[in-house]
């Protein structure tokens, strides 16, 4: 119990700064003035009756048709709650009536002719709670910085403060503000989270002190292990980062998932056009040109579509690494009726990525990395990944209950490395350089089916839901490739030249390790049961437990077969108390586990890894529901996890030293006065390994600020500035000698200026404005290949310029 002690006073904090804002904020609505200031853009009427009930401070209920379906008209007025909610229903065929100052009933008008009576305490009523959202392809209109709605360990859509868990949505005004290029930029404005670049050009993501594998795409886990490759910012919609541990989501699969993972929400079809061109031009020869198309494709748009097309090639990085060349082509179609949606869609992607910018140590410090711009490596080396995916998504409303959902997506993804490693490095210069080739040949399918039940009265409603998931994962083929069997050849960074092509280096007789075709086969399944329970309309209950399955089927090292089928409970708890409908109280307990496929010394594979995260916090609407506030403390608790044993082939692993991670986050996004949006996370985290040895990789503080102005009137209208700092306190880093060096805190300032009109806009913006040397927070020893490195340290050395824009048609 000691251990927790700080959690029950970050509780009284939490109250104390709950119990100021509700002396500020209006806790009925019969205490508002007769006109209320209301902004809520045309979207999902489903997503528009959870704005307007927030903003008018009354409680929504519906009962009867789907409202997903239905789209709401634009309400940017003052008004009497019951004029705004006329407006909002306009064309819909939906009705209202008031039960009291605090409830409005939404109905379908063939219905609003039986008169509802007054409620009274003792008084049942049939009447339901508007459920949490379950719209496929639904991800409602951002007001700007701050997201309307939110994914979480339910598997639904729900408004924010409804979810007992927290979750950073980077918004896709935020991704065009700051000029996202990469879902790794993205994810700057999340607190808890970084990346580094990894030795092959792919992000490494860690969130909350643990690494973030590869996350998921549309909610549907993507499972090829230690790749990670993700669509351009063209087709991407938003990025969510759903925080602790998420096997409840059934995300077991990849690289200790224990911290949060990302969640890549990928733009579907529409009914409302959308003809825009995009570009950016940048100072190395950066050129990129896209398309996003969009629109009905019937007279009455229950057929839609979407057409995405981009590609972007760089002549050479700052340190003159060679032919980065991306393509991406991603059509997909919808079919939509008042109860029934369904999406499908296939992409392609090519990325050939550059070998990211690095330095190599020469000591037992930063003091002694190589001079930044030195080329090292063969200037061509690269990283070419190429995925193909087909996906769909299917919900049908049987009726007010009853709700069936499936989805599913089959990916095949291939990837071709080809690099120097660098070890046994000297002061002088002097190491041993290996070349290296990676090839694998991965695919995966993932399918999800979900039966959701709302029902309930009075008091006590639920919203039920019982899921099936099932993922299979074959590693095709793979092999790590070392040059003269690992031995590599003496080399000196300063007098040697340029290295030869890699693959030059590589003979018949030279030591690879990898798996051989169809092994191993991974196999998951899961059984889910969530209820969703509201207790009145200020305190919910979130129940999950998920069964999972899985089986390994590989070899050991002699070549004799080897089957293991093991099976795993995983529960969650949260609750959610709304002091107001603007300020809400949360706590929740979460589980994980991860299942490796690795075999350890004794021939057999490891045990799996268990988790367990506490959190509590507040979430605050704020400034008239255009700003939210996110305060959370969390404790994550790992029995273990797993590391290095062997310096030499074949590298044997063995389960390591488990962890006890905790932390405190603020985050901040919205519109704080007109033209005015601000971005904002903090976090303070404390890592600490169960042995006593360090930590290593995890910056005890971070901070992200990101603000944008524009000219609301006169000869600047239109026109705007925005700009930002993303700070980091100092990290251990570990040297293959075990040895740990100090990485100094770091801090990266951006900025740009834009003008936008109504058919087009342009931004100018500069990256790193200060010039600086920006090193990465994790270990330099880090890599995918669990080869002792001290020779790979990423670099971000320069000031960069960049030139972007839309045209729409």
């Amino acid at each position: 119990m000691r251990r927790f002690a700080w959690l029950p006073a970050y509780g009284y904090l939490t109250m104390g700064v709950v119990a100021w804002t509700a002396g500020v904020v209006p806790l009925h609505a019969a205490e508002q003035s007769a006109g209320v200031r209301f902004d809520i853009p045309a979207q999902s009427l489903a997503t528009a009756l959870i704005a307007f009930g927030k903003q008018a401070n009354v409680q929504v209920l519906t009962a009867g048709q789907t409202v997903e379906a239905l789209r709401s008209h634009t309400v940017d007025d003052t008004l009497a709650p019951d004029a705004a909610l006329a407006r909002l229903l306009e064309g819909t065929n939906m009705s209202f009536t008031f039960v009291d100052k605090r409830t409005v009933v939404v109905k379908p008008s063939a219905l609003a002719s039986a008169p509802l009576p007054k409620r009274s305490p003792s008084a049942e009523t049939t009447t339901t709670l508007l459920p949490p959202i379950q719209a496929i392809g639904l991800v409602g209109r951002d007001a700007e910085f701050m997201a309307d709605v939110s994914g979480g360990p339910g598997r639904m859509l729900s408004d924010p403060l409804d979810v007992p868990q927290s979750v950073s949505v980077v918004t896709q005004s935020l991704l065009q503000s700051e000029q996202v290029q990469t879902i790794a930029d993205a994810i700057r404005n999340v607190a808890g989270a970084q990346y580094v670049d990894g030795t092959g050009g792919l992000p490494i993501f860690g969130v909350r002190g643990f690494v973030a594998g590869n996350g998921m795409t549309d909610g549907m886990s993507n499972h090829i292990l230690g790749v990670g490759d993700y669509p351009p910012m063209i087709g991407v919609e938003r990025v969510e980062v759903p925080k602790g541990p998420q096997a409840i989501l059934g995300d077991t699969s990849a690289n200790n998932n224990f911290g949060g993972l990302i969640n890549v929400i990928l733009k579907k079809p529409q009914s409302d056009p959308i003809h825009r061109l995009t570009f950016s031009v940048g100072e190395h020869g950066e050129k990129q040109l896209g398309l996003d198309l969009a629109g009905p494709l019937d007279a009455n748009k229950s057929l839609t579509y979407r057409l995405i097309v981009n590609g972007d090639v760089a002549d050479r990085t700052p340190q003159g690494m060679r032919g980065q060349r991306n393509r991406y082509v991603a059509p997909s179609i919808g079919w939509s009726t008042p109860n029934t949606t369904f999406i499908a869609g296939l992409s392609w992607m090519m990325n050939r990525m550059p070998i990211p910018d690095h330095t190599v140590l020469l000591g037992t410090s930063l003091g002694t990395a190589s001079p930044a711009g030195l080329l090292l490596d063969n200037p061509n080396d690269h990283t070419s990944v190429e995925t193909r995916r087909l996906f769909y998504m299917l919900e049908h409303r049987f009726n007010d209950t009853w709700t069936f959902r499936s989805r599913a997506q089959y990916v095949r993804e291939s990837m071709d490395l080809q690099r120097w490693v660098m070890v046994n490095t000297q002061p002088s210069g002097d190491l041993t350089a290996v070349a290296q080739q990676v090839r694998s040949s991965d695919t995966y399918y993932t399918l999800q089916n979900d039966l959701v039940a709302d029902f309930g009265r009075g008091w006590m409603q639920h919203t039920v839901m019982l899921g099936f998931d099932y993922s299979r994962i074959q590693v095709g083929s793979s092999i790590d490739a070392f040059g003269n069997g690992g031995l590599g050849m003496p080399y000196n960074i300063f007098t040697g030249g340029a290295l030869p092509t890699p693959v030059s280096q590589l003979s018949p007789d030279d030591y690879a390790n990898g798996y051989s075709s169809g092994n191993p086969w991974r196999t998951e399944s899961g059984l889910f049961l969530q209820d969703q329970i509201h207790f009145g309309d200020r305190l919910q209950a979130l129940l999950a437990w998920r069964r999972t399955s899985y089986r390994l089927d590989t070899t050991h090292p002699d070549g004799t077969p080897w089957n293991l089928h093991r099976v795993r409970w995983v529960p969650n708890f949260g609750l959610v108390y709304k002091l107001t409908p603007d300020i809400s109280l949360y706590a929740n307990t979460s589980n994980g586990f991860q299942a490796y496929t690795d075999l350890g010394n004794n021939g057999r594979p490891l045990p799996p890894s268990l988790s367990r995260q506490i959190e509590t916090g507040t979430k605050l609407d704020l400034f008239q529901h255009r700003a939210r506030l996110t305060v959370a403390a969390y404790r994550i608790m790992l029995d273990h996890s797993y590391d290095q044993n062997s310096s030499q082939p074949p590298y044997p692993i063995v389960a390591g030293p488990g962890q006890s991670n905790q932390g405190f986050e603020i985050e901040f996004s919205g519109r704080v006065a007109p033209g005015l949006d601000l971005s904002s996370a903090y976090t303070r985290a404390s890592v600490r390994n169960n042995d006593g040895t360090p930590a290593t990789g995890q910056s005890r503080q971070l901070f992200n600020l990101w603000a944008s102005y524009r000219f609301q009137n006169g000869l600047l209208h239109g026109f705007g500035a925005a700009g930002g700092v993303a700070a980091r306190g100092r990290s251990l880093g570990q040297l293959s000698s075990g040895d740990t060096i100090d990485i100094p805190g770091q801090a990266r300032v951006d900025m740009n200026v834009f003008y936008r009109a109504r058919r087009w806009s342009v931004t100018l913006g500069v990256k790193n404005l200060l010039d600086r040397h920006l090193y990465s927070p994790y270990s330099p020893t880090f890599n995918e290949t669990f080869l002792p490195l001290d020779s790979f340290v990423p670099l971000d050395r320069h000031r960069t310029y960049l030139l972007s824009g839309t045209v729409d048609f």
